[in-house]
């Protein structure tokens, strides 16, 4: 690790910060009087600020990105390699690292074919909305043109992406928006909505309901997050997979399945989809990608999908669509990298290894803690929601979540929790260290919480 500057070093850096920055996510008010984090450093799970605090960071850069853990120069090499070499040019024409990549890419993703390069996991739903669309019009007569999300599942921050967000929160007060994006019930048993045994079909046949509500000829797309994050790490109950896809394909509705945060390798598959034994039409990617060394996503599909929009004969039947930066080749690049990391290291089996410390230590400190009222999560992606009472399930205020956020970060360690996504169930923590973590680093992050619910709570 270099040297971290001493704080004097960088006021500076804080004063612009504070006068010029717009951070994401974040209420600027606090600001006018205490200083913003910025991050300077970071080595394997570790972080330095601008104070010279030292973290353990259980959030993979806070948003679940940096699968591969800090300071990889092998991927920073590649990266700068290539961009003397060639850093751009419109996708329209190919690359080296695009096409290697995706090659790589579709060898862990049997069935699927095509690989559609964009910068953001919020670029990648909103091209399937679109291509969903397309072929509506030019296959369906204008029919199957609606869109199922699920309630507390989140697809991205654009207009489109938030008219298909089930964190009502998330899309508080930017409306109105566009017709045919329609909510279906979300799958979380530990709140149940209906009282019967066997949870996972209700569950599914839900969407079957809403399906035959709005008519099946009007439907052309279920979007589904594999497991649901920021909505609670919510992991659908056994059956529930195979039943969705059943359903899909009785009436003929693509399903495309959102792996912003589950892919690369967070829960110990390179796709959490690939857990369930499903065969998607769609499947959206961006966060580990590159590990947040490039901004890289990707929209892959079917070779079925991908031969709607060929015909030589209609100037308006391809995919009349650009991503100005999915014409970078830093994405691939660093994809590549950070793709045979993962496999070289044996990244996945590590994440279930140490997912299922994770777990074991989150279910110790829930027989401690009466506060936690449910732990559940897959592979290095694990959620505690905390709860007043266990019996009734009310859940704890948002204060004092983020009293706990603040402890754990008084201790070194720096979680997360649900945010801004359903009203007054704000209360899950989140927690999805990289896959490199360690058997001590899992022990150091949930001692804290530990030491973080035991300060607050009693």
């Amino acid at each position: 690790m270099n040297a971290i500057p001493h704080p004097n070093d960088l006021r500076p850096i804080i004063e612009a910060d504070r006068r010029h920055v717009w951070h994401h996510m974040l209420q600027h008010k606090p600001l006018e009087t205490n200083d913003p984090r910025i991050i300077v450093e970071g080595k394997g799970l570790k972080v330095w600020d601008a104070a010279g605090r030292e973290y353990l960071d259980a959030l993979s850069g806070g948003v679940w990105t940096v699968n591969v853990g800090y300071g990889r120069t092998s991927i920073a090499d590649a990266v700068r390699d290539q961009l003397v070499k060639l850093n751009y040019f419109a996708q329209s024409a190919g690359s080296i690292p695009g096409s290697l990549f995706a090659e790589k890419l579709l060898e862990k993703m049997p069935g699927l074919s095509r690989v559609y390069f964009n910068n953001s996991g919020s670029e990648a739903n909103e091209k399937v909305f679109k291509m969903v669309r397309q072929i509506a019009e030019r296959h369906h007569g204008g029919k199957k043109w609606k869109i199922l999300y699920r309630e507390r599942d989140y697809h991205g921050t654009t207009i489109g992406t938030l008219a298909a967000s089930g964190q009502l929160q998330r899309a508080a007060m930017y409306g109105p928006y566009p017709d045919g994006f329609v909510m279906v019930p979300h799958c979380l048993e530990y709140r149940k909505q209906w009282d019967v045994e066997n949870y996972d079909e209700r569950a599914a046949d839900a969407i079957e309901e809403v399906i035959l509500r709005e008519g099946p000829d009007t439907i052309g797309l279920l979007c589904l997050e594999p497991v649901t994050a920021g909505g609670g790490v919510i992991v659908p109950p056994e059956g529930y997979w195979p039943r969705v896809q059943e359903i899909c394909r009785k009436y003929d509705i693509l399903l495309h399945i959102d792996e912003v945060v589950c892919g690369l390798g967070r829960t110990g598959t390179w796709f959490g989809y690939q857990n369930f034994g499903v065969q998607p039409d769609f499947v959206t990617m961006a966060k580990g990608v590159a590990s947040g060394y490039a901004a890289i996503s990707c929209t892959v599909t079917t070779e079925a999908v991908f031969e709607k929009f060929k015909d030589d004969a209609d100037p308006m039947a391809h995919f009349r669509d650009i991503s100005t930066f999915g014409g970078c080749t830093a994405g691939p690049t660093a994809a590549l990298e950070n793709m045979r990391i993962i496999e070289d290291e044996g990244l996945l089996d590590n994440c279930l290894a140490m997912g299922a410390r994770l777990r074991g230590n989150l279910e110790a400190l829930k027989e401690k803690h009466a506060v936690i009222g449910d732990v559940r999560g897959l592979g290095l992606f694990q959620g505690a929601e905390l709860v007043k009472d266990r019996a009734t399930k009310e859940p704890v205020d948002e204060k004092s979540v983020a009293r706990v956020i603040a402890e754990a970060g008084a201790r070194g360690v720096m979680i997360g929790a649900s945010n801004r996504s359903i009203p007054g169930l704000n209360n899950t923590l989140c927690l999805a260290p990289a896959l490199v973590v360690s058997a001590a680093e899992i022990d150091a992050i949930t001692a804290a919480i530990d030491g973080a619910l035991t300060a607050v709570f009693g």
